[in-house]
């Protein structure tokens, strides 16, 4: 691998623009958005650094070569097409220290060529500062452009966040200059987000929004009106595992790939600055090149795919009904997230990516909340705001029998 310290500075068109809104690695035809109130100009689309090889195996001190490797080539792939964000988490096991060797002792990058995000989720003051001192020392680095609350998931987290200390340290090594801008991440139901926005506190949110999962627009309106930077978490994996298609979901978003429609389904809002893509290969790289020019209003065959994707709906007559009313119940289902599971698995064939998501219920805690609808907990179920015309407890009977895998 060649070190990219020596590379020349690639002219852009925003040479008389402050500082902050100078684009960093600029490459067409790669966009670039303002990332709310940062003035961060970032690509629109994110290398991640959860899915390397050996990431998860312990010690997390320890990187393998193979591992190393792959980050090495990925960086290289990234930045030669346009990329100047990567994203990790002290919770991705060895990212932060393959990114720092990568970076920093292969490629000897400068560091202002990029930005960097990480999270974490320590609670308290003390732990919060311990563990964001721990991170620079790890990655090298003297500042950390976005630092993100880890899994504000639920109100008690953010209750953790907020009330125990935590962000107001992060706040304070932000005036410090260790920390450039706060944020936060959350798998949360969309009321949960929408609070922690109105805090008030953070810069940035990463969420989740896709195709197959649309719940947070609301949200990402809320952010869009506070000026906030908004990275969308996962769109290929968690929004529907679009690596793997099932024939007919190929067929309907043809002449693209579904991880390419996905991704301009996504940026067709000007409010979504950046989006994650779970590279970790140089096709994964040649595939996102598929996803430009991003146009706005959205392409004629854009449009032509949304319509092909939204009448898959009229194959099942309880698509529409996604079970808000029944978010919160005493039987603890996920019945919103079991009925999108179904919808998928009924109106698009993707049975393969429902049989995982749905056999992560109660295995994940507080990032994928929900017990199996046993016929003790339909029991147990309060129906009375469901329309009658709709079986609920039938639907998730059907699709627990359909989806659920023993342990072995």
């Amino acid at each position: 691998m060649t070190s990219l310290a020596s590379e020349k500075k690639v002219s852009t068109p925003t040479e008389n623009l402050p500082t902050e809104m100078v684009i960093k690695n600029y490459r067409p035809p790669m966009s670039y958005r303002r990332f709310g109130k940062t003035g961060c100009m970032l690509s629109v689309i994110t290398l991640g650094g959860m899915r390397y090889v050996h990431g998860w195996e312990k010690p997390r001190e320890t990187v393998p070569k193979d591992m190393l490797d792959q980050c090495v080539a990925n960086i290289e792939y990234a930045f030669a097409n346009g990329i100047n964000h990567i994203e990790t988490a002290y919770g991705y096991g060895k990212s932060e220290h393959c990114y720092s060797t990568a970076l920093n002792d292969v490629l000897k990058v400068p560091r202002e060529s990029y930005y960097f995000m990480t999270k974490g989720d320590p609670i308290g003051k003390a732990a919060t500062r311990d563990r964001v001192e721990e991170q620079l020392r790890t990655l090298k680095m003297d500042y950390i452009d976005f630092y993100a609350w880890h899994g504000l998931n639920n109100d008690n987290r953010l209750k953790e966040a907020c009330h125990s200390g935590s962000v107001e340290e992060l706040l304070k090594m932000k005036a410090e200059g260790k920390i450039r801008h706060v944020g936060f991440s959350t798998h949360a139901p969309a009321s949960v987000i929408c609070r922690a926005i109105e805090t008030g506190l953070f810069d940035f949110v990463n969420l989740h929004y896709y195709y197959f999962f649309q719940r947070n627009l609301a949200a990402i309106t809320l952010a869009e009106e506070r000026d906030m930077g908004i990275f969308i978490i996962s769109p290929n994996d968690k929004g529907g595992q679009l690596f793997n298609p099932p024939p007919k979901l190929r067929a309907l978003t043809h002449p693209l790939t579904p991880i390419q429609w996905n991704a301009r389904f996504c940026l067709r809002l000007k409010a979504i600055h950046t989006l994650s893509f779970g590279m970790t290969e140089k096709s994964h790289h040649d595939e996102m090149e598929g996803i430009f020019p991003i146009t706005f209003p959205m392409a004629k065959e854009d449009y032509e795919i949304l319509h092909n994707l939204d009448s898959q709906l009229l194959l099942d007559p309880y698509a529409h009904y996604e079970g808000f009313d029944l978010l919160t119940n005493k039987a603890e289902i996920n019945i919103p997230e079991i009925l999108r599971l179904r919808k998928l698995w009924k109106c698009y064939n993707m049975k393969d990516f429902a049989v995982y998501r749905y056999n992560m219920l109660e295995t994940e805690g507080h990032w994928f909340p929900g017990r199996f609808p046993t016929e003790e907990r339909l029991n147990a179920l309060d129906t009375s705001h469901v329309p009658p015309h709709i079986n609920i407890k039938a639907l998730l009977r059907e699709t627990h029998q359909a989806l659920y895998k023993p342990k072995p």
